[in-house]
């Protein structure tokens, strides 16, 4: 893509310019900015929420427009390819993660209950998580993603599923409170930094996972409405 200017970059929300601009999402997770369930705010409200310089954020995202390497542009694949990447890449993933990271987090809180850095709560917190998130990957594989893959969008259940994702980003904040923001106590043992590692990448899949749903899949194609409008004509256009 071409370079933007600073102006433009903080008037851009957060879920597009992580859509556009290869690696930003990195950036975003380096300065805690929510480009997924907070991808409608403008990088500009959201540097302000947090209060937080423009200034490395701005220097960071156009040093990544000057780079090679380019993310897949999903906006120009079918739809069928971007649900099949999805429950391959993301919804097989977290059914392998969560009950793992669960494991993990319940020897943790066994073992260190008396560390005042336990993450005491994690792994209940954890089992819940992975109920609401089994229960929102089944709705979409049986009911909404079959739909959006015959080119229908249906208004109703997308919303909902919008609505749940801003419930899992709030299970996410959560997590970085139970865990001092996945940070490490000095003195960690392997399981308890196996445990947090693998939550850093929990959280990054999950985010990614979302900001492809809500920026991307969820949004009916332009084309969707000009062949609906072709087959309302007469026919003589054929």
């Amino acid at each position: 893509m071409s370079a933007i200017t600073p102006t433009s970059l903080l008037t851009q929300p957060l879920g597009q310019l992580a859509t556009t601009i290869a690696g930003a999402t990195g950036v975003f997770h380096q300065y805690k900015l929510d480009f997924c369930c907070g991808g409608k705010q403008s990088l500009a409200d959201a540097l302000a929420k947090k209060g937080q310089d423009a200034t490395p954020v701005l220097v960071a995202l156009q040093q990544l427009q000057h780079q090679d390497a380019e993310l897949p542009e999903w906006r120009s694949q079918p739809v069928k390819a971007l649900i099949e990447h999805i429950l391959e890449r993301f919804h097989q993933r977290h059914r392998r993660q969560l009950p793992e990271l669960i494991r993990l987090a319940r020897r943790v809180e066994h073992v260190h209950a008396n560390d005042l850095n336990c993450p005491t709560g994690l792994t209940q917190h954890l089992e819940e998580m992975y109920q609401e998130l089994e229960s929102h990957m089944l709705k979409e594989e049986q009911i909404l993603f079959p739909m959006l893959a015959g080119g229908i969008y249906p208004a109703g259940p997308i919303s909902v599923m919008e609505e749940e994702h801003l419930q899992h980003g709030d299970a996410l904040a959560i997590l970085d409170e139970l865990t001092n923001n996945i940070t490490l106590p000095q003195d960690a043992c392997n399981t308890w930094t196996a445990l947090y590692l693998g939550l850093k990448e929990l959280k990054e899949d999950l985010m990614q996972h979302i900001l492809l749903e809500n920026e991307i899949l969820f949004v009916q194609p332009k084309t969707i409405a000009k062949d609906d409008d072709r087959q309302m004509c007469c026919g003589s256009c054929q």
